[in-house]
């Protein structure tokens, strides 16, 4: 009898998974775009539904853009683990669907309830950050990929967010009539049409990664099962053997499957599996304070270039040397269209750090080398920002962007050694999504924190002359961070990276070596 069968196409899991990555690029893309797409309009919208004073305007759109990441923070580890239960797919195109209606509710919005109400729904539904983290995970099982590969998902966001502030500065407050009642409209459909096609390329040719979920071989209802049944193949007889030692299902019999639902595992249960130890706890943690801090960053950046600039007559009593930590007055004056240049020279640094810097120094130092070092000197970055108030007008162009290539270069390279850091603290696949989700929630609530605290700072700073304070606390959590990073345990495979790694490989085999010799081998 003549075995109709119709094919699942397997991955050759020593190849770098390029298609995948870029259809899963393409998903993550559409995501910072729209969530970054109110920041320049959100102040604007919130005058516009005139709540309470003129000069809380600026607390209200903080409110308003922090409520996606309070929501996020709450759901992220539950999305984690349903798409452990159900699969990444669902979860994923699901956050993205939430995505695309919390836009268009926000665009639609006529008072703050509504706008904050579509915003919250956005981040209640979406968990994508854990989700998209673990399925880069699943798709990159050789180790010297991973620089590569978890280099790519940052470099999309930063994409994403020079992207997402351009749409919404442009395609704000168009001529129309109905753009006339809802002038934050455009902008807001723009982004869920990205989303949607996001949607429709995800749902035809993203694959499921959950190694319990992914489809096997499916045969005809008719088809006739006894003991002379083949084994299950693995793929093209003529390009491949008949029989592959290396598939899972090497050796097992074929099962009827009416519904063509796909084959589990037997791996341990997620159940059994506990996610809290010290080892995953540290790494999540350290992700945390970096979160923190370098959300300060971002939020205080553009309020420090902004500010009015104020004469420093009245450091002359100071010495030079310690000028910048004691008597930091203002900002530096800049006009808003110089930091947008800015901030888009800031992007392309950041993509230049994550496509060439990172994965050179990942493959050559080691993961967990690299991240020590970094996490070591990252608060130099917050250190040497009071100085730009004292460089002299020729200079200070040239200043900002050392300050930002220095910033980039710490904050660009950490991020991915976290998330390679995760998966080897996971202790297992089937709990992988929860891992994430886990993160990804602490992420969120140290996202929705970092803002008001910050800014309360600089504002407290601004009333004794000494801005820097608010750059002052940003290290001195960037300092915590060095002291806890060396509770990071480090993994089995980065002990051959960096100069040492020679040494760690000969004597593991000198122990090899006398441990056979005393079993007489």
């Amino acid at each position: 009898m003549t075995l109709a069968t119709r094919q699942r196409r397997h991955r050759n899991p020593d190849e770098f998974p390029t298609a995948q990555l870029f259809l899963l690029a393409i998903v993550r893309l559409a995501e910072p775009i729209a969530l970054t797409s109110i920041f320049p309009y959100a102040w604007a919208l919130i005058k516009r539904f005139q709540i309470g004073d003129a000069d809380d305007a600026s607390f209200y759109a903080g409110l308003l853009i922090s409520s996606f990441s309070l929501a996020e923070a709450l759901m992220g580890m539950y999305w984690g683990g349903l798409s452990d239960r159900i699969g990444r797919k669902p979860v994923l195109l699901l956050g993205c669907v939430g995505t695309m209606f919390s836009m268009v509710m926000v665009g639609f919005a006529s008072n703050i309830w509504i706008a904050l109400a579509g915003r919250a729904i956005g981040g209640l539904l979406n968990g994508n950050i854990g989700v998209i983290q673990t399925m880069v995970g699943e798709l990159v099982t050789k180790p010297e990929h991973e620089p590569r590969a978890y280099s790519i998902m940052p470099f999309v966001w930063s994409i994403g967010t020079i992207i997402g502030p351009a749409i919404g500065g442009t395609f704000a407050d168009p001529h129309g009539s109905l753009f006339d009642r809802f002038p934050y409209l455009l902008p807001n459909l723009i982004c869920a049409g990205m989303l949607f096609m996001s949607i429709v390329l995800g749902w035809f040719l993203l694959e499921e990664t959950h190694p319990d979920m992914q489809l096997r071989v499916s045969l005809p209802d008719d088809t006739f099962f006894s003991e002379n049944t083949p084994l299950i193949e693995t793929s093209d007889a003529m390009k491949r053997p008949a029989v592959d030692l290396r598939d899972e299902n090497y050796g097992t019999m074929r099962t009827r499957n009416n519904n063509s639902t796909p084959t589990k595992s037997k791996t341990p249960s997620t159940k059994q599996t506990s996610i809290f130890s010290k080892r995953i706890i540290a790494v999540i943690l350290a992700l945390s304070i970096f979160t923190y801090h370098s959300m300060t960053f971002d939020h205080l950046l553009p309020i420090f270039f902004e500010d009015d600039r104020v004469s420093h007559t009245n450091a002359s009593a100071i010495s030079s040397l310690l000028a910048p930590f004691l008597y930091s007055p203002g900002g530096l004056g800049l006009s808003l269209q110089a930091v947008g240049m800015i901030m888009a020279v800031q992007g392309v640094i950041a993509l230049f750090m994550q496509a060439v810097i990172f994965p050179l120094l990942a493959e050559r130092v080691g993961v967990h080398r690299l991240f020590i070092l970094i996490t070591i000197f990252h608060p130099i970055t917050y250190l040497i920002m009071p100085s730009l108030l004292y460089m002299p007008d020729r200079w200070l162009y040239p200043a900002i962007y050392f300050c930002l290539a220095v910033r980039n270069f710490f904050s660009i390279l950490v991020y991915p050694l976290l998330l390679i850091l995760i998966k080897e603290a996971t202790p297992s696949a089937g709990v992988l999504g929860r891992v994430n989700g886990l993160a990804a929630s602490a992420g969120a609530a140290c996202r929705m924190v970092a803002p008001p605290v910050a800014g309360y700072l600089y504002a407290m700073g601004k009333r004794v002359d000494c801005t820097a304070v608010a750059w002052y606390g940003s290290a001195a959590v960037a300092v915590l961070a060095a002291v806890q990073c060396f509770q990071v345990t480090r993994g089995e495979r980065d002990m051959d990276k960096g100069p040492g790694g020679m040494v760690e490989r000969v004597g593991r085999l000198r122990e090899s070596v006398l441990r056979r010799r005393k079993r007489g081998e």
